[in-house]
């Protein structure tokens, strides 16, 4: 009996030890450690297994993954990481400008700043209580002031949602004296099954600019966007839900925006980009969200936020071909 005994006791603590390792692991979800090149990356996970990954190097999310493992972001095959010189791929942060919309380099500097990590910032209201999220902040620089003479605090939060959704929520904090204003993008690159496979619903009988044809205004009378060749648009006042319709995984990624107006939908198909491998196109679609046409303007001590969630349906659910209890998103 006494050895039985002892061996049950062997077994209880064992198992004991075992629960509260499990337990020290399932509660965290943050782990600061080492990527690329030596580069700082925040991983983040949640209970059910799913993740993203942030670069400090741009604020940059550079994966983000389902319960399942699936990848849903794209980066390049051949981006770099090597500061200065901009990620290609996940989601990049343009910022405060979009592309050569002003006088400062394509696309702002905040891509290639290195953000901190806040642990305590100003109260965010959220629409859940996930816990598995990071705070970042990119405050402006004496370097950044010699080319953009404006004080800022721009503080990012990127956020698991408790179905799976990723949401980047933006604010963008005047710290100075005097007004400024801004244009501004969140450029993810989606991954798809195919680019040829898809379609982009949502931007029926809108306006765009055509970004191959010097930003002429066109009307698109088509219902659906189709790959076949490279596409770069930057559509205006833009509905704040986009569908990205991807018929051989027979899903739907929805991209949801909240304070920013215009929508850019690009993929380069074949025409050579230096930092993206030659088939790379096949596999992404970027749909921005974006405040371009109207700039953006924060008075002094004030505060602007937008937000981009994204997240993943069934196909038949965005057709509504679908039992509407299985399509419910509480984001």
């Amino acid at each position: 009996m006494g050895n039985k005994g002892n061996l049950g006791s062997v077994i209880f603590f064992w198992a004991l030890l075992v629960a509260v390792v499990a337990m020290a692991t399932e509660h965290r979800p943050i782990e600061r450690t080492k990527g690329i090149n030596g580069l700082d990356k925040i991983i983040v996970r949640d209970h059910r297994g799913r993740s993203f990954e942030v670069y400090l190097y741009g604020g940059q999310v550079t994966s983000w993954k389902n319960e399942k493992g699936e990848e849903l972001l794209v980066m390049s095959s051949k981006a770099i990481f090597n500061p200065p010189t901009p990620i290609r791929g996940g989601i990049p942060i343009l910022f405060p400008q979009y592309s050569n919309t002003g006088p400062l380099p394509s696309h702002g500097f905040a891509r290639q700043r290195f953000w901190e990590v806040e642990a305590n910032p100003p109260p965010l209201p959220s629409k859940t209580s996930s816990h598995a999220f990071v705070d970042l902040i990119l405050r402006s620089s004496n370097d950044d002031l010699k080319i953009w003479p404006h004080k800022f605090e721009y503080r990012l939060r990127v956020e698991l949602g408790h179905d799976g959704d990723l949401t980047l929520t933006s604010r963008v904090k005047n710290s100075d004296t005097k007004p400024f204003n801004f244009t501004f993008a969140l450029h993810p690159y989606f991954a798809v099954s195919n680019i040829s496979e898809i379609q982009v619903e949502g931007l029926h009988k809108l306006d765009y600019l055509d970004q191959q044809k010097n930003r002429t205004r066109f009307t698109d009378h088509e219902k659906v966007i189709t790959f076949n060749s490279q596409l770069d648009r930057l559509y205006l006042s833009t509905p704040d839900n986009i569908r990205i319709v991807d018929h051989k995984k027979k899903k739907t990624l929805v991209v949801h925006k909240e304070g920013q107006v215009d929508s850019i939908v690009w993929n380069p198909w074949d025409k050579k980009v230096s930092d993206l491998g030659v088939d790379d196109f096949k596999r992404f679609v970027t749909v921005e969200s974006a405040a371009v046409e109207k700039p953006i303007t924060v008075n002094p001590g004030q505060e602007w936020k937008g937000i981009l969630q994204m997240y993943v349906v069934p196909s038949s659910c965005a057709s509504g071909k679908h039992d509407p209890e299985s399509c419910i998103h509480h984001p």
